[in-house]
């Protein structure tokens, strides 16, 4: 029994030891990843000036579009026989004004020169949501 008893101390030891070294082992690691991340938000990229006036010239050229067709939709609410619902009046409302923050968005990076990357992706993704609630708008459900 004591050898029973040995042996089980012995190995509780061993784990408890092994543990230590493990975690020891992996504060180093996360130490150098926060200095890498330290250093790449440091790093972080601006856009160069033929990069932002290519892409402000497409998104002011996407944003007209739209102002154009929610022109059309407004245009369409006020025919008569073509009656559309609130639901859809505050959609196309909701739209422009998305679609008017896109526009002081565009101003506000040139002001400002934030992350290029982390400013052209968000952007692209509320331009796409734009686009994507034009679709919605647009489709007729009633059969």
């Amino acid at each position: 029994m004591k050898m029973t008893k040995l042996f089980y101390s012995l190995a509780v030891t061993m784990l408890f030891a092994a543990g230590i070294v493990f975690t020891s082992c992996n504060t180093g690691n996360r130490e150098n990843k926060t200095k890498e991340n330290v250093e790449e938000i440091q790093q972080e990229r601006i856009a160069t000036a033929e990069e932002w006036a290519e892409f402000k010239s497409e998104s002011e050229r996407k944003i007209m579009e739209n102002e154009a067709r929610i022109g059309e939709l407004k245009q369409k609410m006020m025919e008569p026989g073509v009656g559309l619902d609130s639901l859809r009046q505050n959609r196309i409302e909701r739209l422009e004004e998305r679609n008017n923050e896109l526009r002081v968005k565009i101003r506000t990076y040139e002001d400002d020169k934030s992350d290029w990357e982390s400013f052209k992706r968000e952007f692209n993704h509320d331009m796409d949501e734009i686009g994507d609630a034009f679709e919605d708008l647009t489709i007729d459900n009633k059969k």
